[in-house]
């Protein structure tokens, strides 16, 4: 290998090394979250499974349900009927409590409440913020975000070294198991970062929609070159594009701010049953709406919002009954509403009529949730995290087993610098990556600027002191 190939192998070495010092700790954490995270739809049903199963004799209807719901929780206000998934199962009602907080009440056949989940303590809502925010907020999105992005530099950098460059497939394709320990965890790392790059990839790119800055980039990029069509589905950063979803996107900051201004007797349930929208006039019953949207067979879960209730992303969705099913596997999800006067269908949206780069972003993020193909999904999403997690594990192993007790163990400096070829890279990756783009540059200044004249951190780091 000539010097500038050997120079060029070397500083992508170290950032390779230094990529993966970094996102490490963020893999291990993304990779088991995500992993729980594909098993929503089960873990749910578990969580919910005191609510399953009841009897069916003596059932009252939907109205009544919510009525008991409402007495349950004074002062509550109806935000969404959740569609019980098959017979014998309670419905869940979501109400506004007069406090801000969020209630999911669980009330059988008969018309019993059987009690109550907060939906920010629940079992998948925490999984989901600490997946994608740290459980630290806006801030954590954004190291979330920054470990992605260099996840990828890892994943590219990682296929550059792996490249066979004239060896046999052993060591490349699988792992040699009989040729002692150092080269057994240098194969394993190797060729399970072979085998899950594409993958890993495909979940790293699938998740940049949600992320802060990507999101928000991405959301104005779209919105200049007029590839907008309908309400956006998915959230940035936690929260809604423009504020979130309060029951399928989890922003219940947003759905308490949707209630704000709607008229106190909007939408609770009047005594013989209906939700009033304005003083004087009477809607179509709750249990007409019901019966509609089981008629449509959708996807679950189906819920069935009320006239003036916040509706996606907390807006206000006006005076119509909204049904809308709230499957994971976006491509399947509809939303029909229908004229809470006469109960007619007014007008219904698919997947179908988004904007063809919605779509796109639609079926990206059912794969990365693990719902697009069910349980094959899940089962490939499973294999991703496990090899994620052997990749982060290896990896720490082969750096603490060649580390030297007094420095960090970076590759060795390459006899040249590299960074002006590497200069067109950055500027792609700016384009395309700006989280990524601006730590670089924080880096390139640490690593030429500032290290070399801080001579026992910087040898402790692998940087070159400062000349004369």
């Amino acid at each position: 290998m000539n010097p500038s190939a050997t120079s060029l192998y070397r500083t992508i070495w170290r950032w390779h090394f230094y990529a993966g010092l970094f996102v490490v700790p963020m893999v291990l954490i993304l990779a088991l979250t995500g992993a729980v995270y594909l098993f929503k739809p089960q873990v749910e049903r578990w969580e919910e499974r005191a609510f399953q199963n009841l009897p069916i004799a003596e059932a009252v209807s939907p109205d009544a349900q919510v009525r008991a719901a409402l007495a349950a929780f004074p002062g509550g206000r109806l935000h969404s009927y959740r569609v019980p998934a098959q017979e014998g199962d309670a419905a869940m009602i979501h109400l506004a409590l007069p406090d801000g907080m969020m209630r999911d009440v669980f009330v059988s056949p008969q018309g019993r409440v059987l009690g109550a989940l907060d939906p920010e303590q629940r079992i998948m809502q925490v999984v989901h913020d600490i997946h994608g925010q740290l459980l630290l907020g806006k801030r954590g999105s954004w190291l979330v975000e920054l470990a992605a992005s260099w996840a990828i530099v890892m994943i590219v950098t990682g296929l550059i070294l792996w490249w066979p460059r004239g060896r046999g497939l052993a060591g490349v394709i699988w792992p040699r198991l009989t040729r002692g320990h150092r080269v057994l965890w240098r194969d394993l790392h190797a060729v399970t970062g072979f085998w899950v790059s594409g993958l890993a990839l495909v979940l790293l790119l699938t998740g940049l929609p949600w992320a802060d800055v990507w999101g928000s980039a991405f959301k104005a990029v779209r919105a200049e070159l007029g590839w907008v069509k309908g309400a956006q589905d998915w959230t940035i950063g936690g929260r809604a594009p423009d504020a979130a979803d309060p029951h399928a996107e989890h922003d219940h900051a947003a759905m308490m701010a949707g209630m704000k201004g709607m008229d106190p007797g909007m939408n609770h349930a009047a005594s013989d049953g209906s939700i009033p929208a304005m003083p004087g006039m009477q809607h179509v019953r709750l249990s007409r709406i019901v019966a509609l949207a089981r008629s449509e067979h959708l996807p679950f879960p189906v819920l069935v919002a009320p006239p003036g209730a916040p509706g996606r992303f907390g807006k206000g969705q006006g005076q119509d009954w909204v049904v809308r099913s709230d499957t994971q596997n976006r491509p399947q999800r509809v939303t029909i509403v229908y004229d809470a006067m006469t109960g007619k269908e007014k007008r219904r949206e698919t997947f179908a009529d988004s904007h063809p780069i919605d779509r796109v972003v639609g079926y990206g993020v059912a794969w990365h949730e693990g719902a697009l193909f069910g349980a094959i999904n899940q089962a490939i999403g499973v294999l991703t995290a496990l090899m994620l997690v052997t990749l982060a594990v290896s990896g720490f192993v082969m750096w603490r087993r060649r580390k030297p007790a007094d420095r960090l163990g970076a590759p060795p400096l390459p006899e040249r610098s590299m960074l002006p070829r590497l200069v067109p890279a950055v500027v792609l990756l700016a384009a395309v990556l700006p989280l990524l783009a601006l730590s670089l540059v924080g880096v390139i200044v640490l690593d030429r600027l500032v290290l070399p004249h801080l001579p026992r951190i910087g040898a402790w780091l692998g940087v070159r002191p400062a000349a004369g």
